[in-house]
């Protein structure tokens, strides 16, 4: 899988929280910015585990202090990209 095929997937994972259309999801946006609460962001680590067969480092009550950046969608992108290749033998 490339960058560019797990970058249109999250895209598309966060624009159905958001109930947006995907082409108004830029990796410079913030979840907040797409309208994504905090309950939003957990159902959106949910499906990008689901979406991607990976496990999340992502704690909820405290997002601060997790090793899962989701401070942005291009480093929610990086860190699922990340995660993906972290599991490939």
């Amino acid at each position: 899988m490339t960058h560019e095929d797990i970058r249109t997937r999250v895209h598309a994972i966060l624009a159905e929280q958001a109930m947006i259309d995907p082409s108004d999801v830029t990796d410079d946006a913030s979840p907040a910015d797409l309208g994504i609460d905090s309950m939003g962001v957990v159902e959106a680590i949910f499906a990008i585990e689901e979406g991607f067969d990976v496990t999340v480092p992502f704690n909820a009550n405290e997002p601060d202090k997790s090793d899962f950046d989701i401070s942005t969608v291009g480093a929610i992108v990086t860190a699922v990209a990340g995660l993906i290749a972290s599991q490939t033998p």
